[in-house]
């Protein structure tokens, strides 16, 4: 059985798993595999799970916020914010919709930041604007 590289990257570690047999994965256009031997291809991965088979071992789970996919010469690169790896897919799915959860609060927050944030300049450009005198 042909095998190829997983090299794993994130923002605090980098982690090399040798014979994988398959991977699947999930891009803006849906999912899709590689085996050993694919040609070469660069995709974003969504946020979700990836999965990965080392020959003919159980399925490990990859969860991911998004991801850069690149895959030359059997060896497959995923470069990435942080990623987490389990062979329970309920354990890992559970993990995966609190990281959702906790993202889509802090982006709320982020955008009513942004939001007060605009409104205290608008605030501002009016009343400078009314302060001023007319230049003729």
């Amino acid at each position: 059985m042909k095998t190829f590289s997983l090299h794993l990257q994130d923002a605090e570690k980098n982690q090399q798993i040798d014979g994988l047999s398959t991977f699947v994965g999930e891009d803006e256009s849906g999912s899709f595999g590689i085996l050993a031997g694919h040609a070469r291809m660069m995709s974003s991965l969504v946020f979700g799970l990836a999965r990965f088979r080392i020959r003919g071992n159980p399925w490990q789970y990859l969860a991911l916020p998004g991801a850069l996919l690149y895959f030359v010469d059997n060896k497959l690169s995923i470069s990435t914010e942080r990623y987490m790896i389990s062979d329970d897919y309920e354990e890992i799915s559970a993990i995966l919709q609190q990281q959702l959860v906790t993202e889509e609060t802090e982006q709320q927050e982020i955008k009513k930041s942004l939001r007060k944030m605009e409104q205290e300049l608008l605030k501002r450009l009016w009343e400078g604007s009314r302060d001023r005198k007319p230049l003729f």
